[in-house]
């Protein structure tokens, strides 16, 4: 990540944030031709890179790196499929669990075996026949509290899905939208998870029934509802509760200033779903050579050891660093929801539509 203190301007999660863009001087076309020396990585706003680290790359490869950002994940996603005829550029970052059948069933990627793909670790691998995509970070979308309104009003904070429906936390929650968000849809596929397919929609009735708000993206949940976030304090916010992700405590540490010596945040475990993003080499992609170059580059110890306090996010690759400010303030949920992608495929559009029925109309 850049070095900017903006708390509204931290990625805490995957694909949600906008942030500078990261590129070195160069080319300015999209991708070039076969033999071009800048290849174009297409992403969500969250993607963030040390400038250290993608200098390496480009005076190893001899490659420039040129990045084109398309708004939160499920547009970004959208916008590749339109365009996969003739795509804006040669990589695609930042598809994820929730949005992968949708990627590989409109044929966005082309066959490639990342170099390191063999370090990956075990649960975190797909699509192993074909190769068309490259796992490269993990993240847990869970509900974040705010410790000081619990401490005030003396009242323990959620820890399950359970709770969230109980008496003392109406009014208390704020979550996105599952048709515009991601961190939502994780949230929505969270409950599915937990209660099946015959009882999550009973679940968010009485999630509903308990006061829960419905804003359409993260930021307005974060940083405008939420007490609990450096915005929401200054916004004098009134929700305590907020779907969000594990990593965002850290995030309120290592962004505040002054430090404080505790994140004012916790996390709820047991309202986590696990998220993993993706890459993929475009099927029509101009610089296939340079693709593959950053594909490699992205499953490289440099990259993963550097992605966790850029996008806040976990590595995939096998012995891969984890910062001591996530030890300290943060942690990956111990048993989260998970979803095997052929089952989201199967079922995301008919949740969304009728989640859309039930909670906003």
């Amino acid at each position: 990540m850049s070095n900017t203190k903006k708390f509204a301007s931290v990625a805490v999660g995957l694909g949600l944030v906008t942030l500078p863009v990261l590129t070195a001087c160069g080319s300015t076309d999209s991708g070039g031709s076969a033999d071009s020396k800048t290849v174009t990585l297409v992403s969500h706003d969250s993607w963030a890179v040390s400038k250290s680290v993608l200098k390496d790359f480009e005076k190893q490869s001899g490659y420039t790196v040129k990045v084109l950002k398309d708004g939160d994940a499920g547009q970004a996603v959208n916008k590749a499929i339109l365009t996969k005829d003739n795509p804006q550029g040669d990589v695609f970052f930042g598809v994820d669990n929730t949005l992968l059948s949708r990627a590989l069933d409109n044929g966005l990627f082309q066959s490639y075996e990342a170099k390191g793909s063999d370090l990956i670790l075990p649960e975190y691998r797909v699509d192993q026949d074909k190769h068309r995509v490259t796992p490269i970070d993990s993240g847990d979308i869970c509900v974040n509290y705010d410790k000081a309104y619990f401490s005030e009003h003396k009242l323990t904070p959620p820890q399950s899905f359970d709770d969230l429906i109980k008496p003392e936390y109406k009014n208390l929650l704020v979550t996105e939208n599952a048709s515009t968000s991601s961190p939502g849809l994780g949230f929505l596929l969270g409950t599915a998870a937990k209660y099946g397919d015959g009882g999550w929609q009973d679940y968010w009735k009485k999630l509903k029934a308990n006061g829960v708000k419905v804003v359409d993206g993260w930021e307005q949940a974060y940083n405008d509802e939420f007490s609990g976030s450096a915005g929401g304090k200054k916004a004098k916010a009134d929700r305590p509760l907020v779907v969000s992700y594990a990593s965002s405590p850290p995030a309120e540490v290592i962004y505040a200033d002054p430090k404080p010596t505790t994140a004012p945040t916790g996390v709820a475990d047991g309202t986590c779903f696990r998220q993993v993003e993706y890459a993929g080499l475009l099927s029509n992609a101009k610089n296939t050579k340079g693709g593959k170059a950053l594909l490699d580059f992205l499953l490289t110890k440099e990259f993963q050891d550097d992605m966790p306090l850029n996008m806040f996010v976990y590595p995939v690759r096998e012995a891969a660093q984890v910062p001591q400010e996530f030890v300290k303030y943060g942690r990956q949920a111990k048993d989260p929801e998970t979803m095997a992608p052929t089952k989201i495929a199967d079922n995301r559009d008919q949740w969304v539509k009728s989640w859309t029925s039930l909670v906003l109309k």
